[in-house]
């Protein structure tokens, strides 16, 4: 199977400052990777070169083998949370309904159609019993499953899913990682999910891009998540442990000093 993202030796600057180096990964069909680095290392650019808002200065970002493109209907993206007032009368399946016409004013005329796929995208994330409750006032993880629905509604074949864990207690946080690791699964789509916190992630991601100042490197968790392969990616000494179930990334050669809580 020819893979459905692919990121070709990328470099990307802003302002005339280097932030991508050469980063150089692809994603296949029904493949979960996570993309890790703390505020800095460039995950959010590397969102916008796939999403076409940015050129790379060098290599080449493809989805389904042609060039990224701003506007791109074959990528389903997730933002890390939305905005909605406790009151404003916008039901959760409202905003599901955005995926079909979120580009145009208003939320569109109701039709049978769209019911049957937005009530068959609510089935796919579990979050059908709370459909009918405004979104504003549902908790962080039902509103996240409400996002994951409303990016599948377009039938994507590459999802992009921007840091959807943050502020998510651990429960929710593992929730919606089974969920979007199952929906890649069954709809043989790739995934990227950004996150600074890899733990929850490690039970279901089949790989891990790891971001720090720009470098990257790729591969299954094991063979990333080590001492010698982070401490060469920072180009300072670290120290990889774990610590009651998780992994912690210590900046220095032994085990003192405070941990990179942001990575953990």
């Amino acid at each position: 199977m020819s893979a459905l993202l692919s990121l070709e030796h990328v470099g990307a600057s802003l302002g005339g400052r280097r932030i991508l180096n050469d980063v150089d990964f692809t994603i296949e069909p029904g493949e979960f990777v996570g993309l890790i680095g703390t505020n800095g290392a460039g995950k959010t650019t590397l969102l916008r070169c796939i999403l076409g808002l940015l050129r790379p200065d060098r290599g080449a970002v493809r989805v389904l083998g042609a060039p990224a493109r701003h506007g791109n209907r074959a990528i389903g993206y997730v933002p890390q949370r939305v905005a909605v007032d406790a009151d404003t009368p916008l039901r959760g399946r409202d905003m599901v309904a955005l995926g079909l016409d979120g580009d145009r004013w208003g939320i569109g005329w109701p039709s049978a159609r769209k019911r049957r796929l937005v009530d068959g995208v609510l089935r796919d994330v579990g979050a059908d019993a709370f459909a009918d409750a405004p979104f504003g006032r549902l908790s962080g993880g039902e509103q996240q499953r409400l996002l994951v629905a409303q990016a599948l509604l377009g039938e994507p074949r590459v999802m992009l899913l921007d840091e959807p864990l943050a502020n998510l207690d651990l429960r929710s946080a593992n929730e919606i990682t089974a969920l979007v690791a199952d929906v890649a699964r069954r709809r043989g789509v790739a995934v990227l999910l950004v996150a600074h916190d890899m733990n929850p992630l490690m039970p279901f991601m089949d790989r891990i891009v790891y971001l720090a100042s720009g470098n990257s490197v790729i591969g299954p968790v094991g063979d990333v998540v080590r001492s010698d392969v982070l401490t060469r990616l920072y180009g300072y000494p670290v120290t990889v442990l774990e610590v009651g179930g998780r992994v912690l990334v210590v900046p220095g050669d032994d085990a003192h000093g405070d941990a990179h809580l942001a990575h953990v």
